[in-house]
């Protein structure tokens, strides 16, 4: 008798991202997994809201950014340091965008006088 393989339906493979309203057991225990790693973001006064890094969460945009070969093995070589030195498991993209936030934090909260924009004017 020959082996058959099953192949998911057109239907499966692209039905909506979001979370289950039906299906079974193991699409809603992983839905609900996902949705209890999201850390709850502390409240900020309301006078300077506080910018955080979006994390592990599903980003619904993209943007695109060519780096030298020098600047990804500088990345990487990050990434591997908080790994090594401080325990912290992180991708790429998730360092970038902690670095995005911090830069554009900085940006906010000393305008002129930031590190992104001595850096961006050479000076």
């Amino acid at each position: 008798m020959p082996r058959r393989v099953s192949l998911p339906a057109a239907d499966d493979l692209f039905r909506p991202s979001g979370a289950p309203e039906q299906g079974d057991a193991r699409e809603r225990g992983t839905a609900a997994r996902q949705l209890a790693t999201v850390a709850p973001v502390e409240e900020a006064p309301a006078a300077e809201p506080v910018k955080r890094p979006s994390g592990r969460v599903r980003h619904d945009e993209k943007m695109t950014v060519y780096v030298t070969a020098d600047e990804l093995l500088d990345l990487e070589h990050a990434r591997l340091s908080l790994r090594r030195s401080q325990g912290i498991a992180v991708d790429r993209g998730r360092l970038v965008r902690v670095a995005i936030a911090m830069a554009l934090a900085d940006l906010e909260a000393n305008g002129e006088d930031s590190v992104l924009v001595q850096r961006l004017t050479g000076d």
